[in-house]
């Protein structure tokens, strides 16, 4: 995707003005904001007149990688904030400011952030600031799995297992890859993040197989009736 187009009509003298106060006023928020959600959260403001040096205040930008001038295009890959901004410039004017709120980015280096945005419109319907939030919770998470294993009860000794029919080993190793490709447990995964590993199962073919449904819904930890109804959403959505 290309940079967001700065090429937007010069603001006259009374709306620059007013984005000064809001740029100065944003930079402080920046600095009370990074004070107080923790060294594992990012946030960022962008000055969206300037796309190639946009960063312009900056809190734990090791989170992302990044430093006050750095451009828009260094963030996080994937990201649905950086979308909207780019939708929102090519839009032109509009009334009120955009708000993007949680939602999923990828650093660089392969860790999943929680992020959300806003950006802000000056009195003529021009976006010119966006102030974004990435928190890194993969910490948060890898502490969370520990703990549960530390407080689940042992199971119980068992014989050996009788070896598995080939068929089920293969469903097991479908529904094990759509689960790993999301990088978190299953007890973690909201609803939209269980769509996309129904998807990639039926990708795979899972559900052409007799007690396909009923594996992949003991392993998500839902009901039967629930992967249809995904089944269902992911149809609608191909359609």
């Amino acid at each position: 995707m290309n940079a967001p187009d700065s090429s937007t009509i010069a603001p006259d003298a009374d709306t620059a003005q007013q984005r000064d106060a809001v740029m100065r006023a944003l930079r402080a928020t920046v600095t009370m904001m990074g004070n107080m959600v923790g060294h594992h959260t990012e946030v960022v403001l962008h000055d969206l007149s300037q796309p190639q040096h946009s960063i312009v205040e900056l809190c734990n930008g090791h989170v992302s990688g990044r430093s006050v001038g750095n451009a828009i295009l260094s963030g996080p890959g994937g990201d649905l904030g950086f979308d909207k901004i780019h939708s929102a410039i090519a839009a032109g004017n509009s009334h009120g400011h955009d708000v993007i709120g949680h939602y999923q980015t990828v650093t660089r280096d392969g860790r999943s952030l929680r992020a959300a945005s806003v950006i802000y419109r000056d009195a003529c319907g021009q976006p010119f600031a966006a102030l974004c939030i990435n928190a890194d919770l993969s910490g948060l998470q890898a502490a969370l799995s520990c703990l549960t294993q530390l407080i689940t009860p042992p199971a119980a000794s068992t014989p050996a297992p009788a070896p598995q029919p080939a068929v089920d080993i293969l469903m097991a190793d479908i529904i094990e890859d759509a689960v790993r490709r999301l990088g978190k447990p299953v007890n973690l995964m909201n609803k939209r993040e269980k769509i996309q590993a129904v998807q990639t199962m039926q990708q795979r073919g899972l559900f052409t197989v007799k007690g396909g449904v009923e594996t992949a819904a003991a392993a998500l930890a839902v009901s039967r009736y629930t992967i249809y109804n995904y089944l269902d959403d992911i149809r609608s959505q191909a359609g």
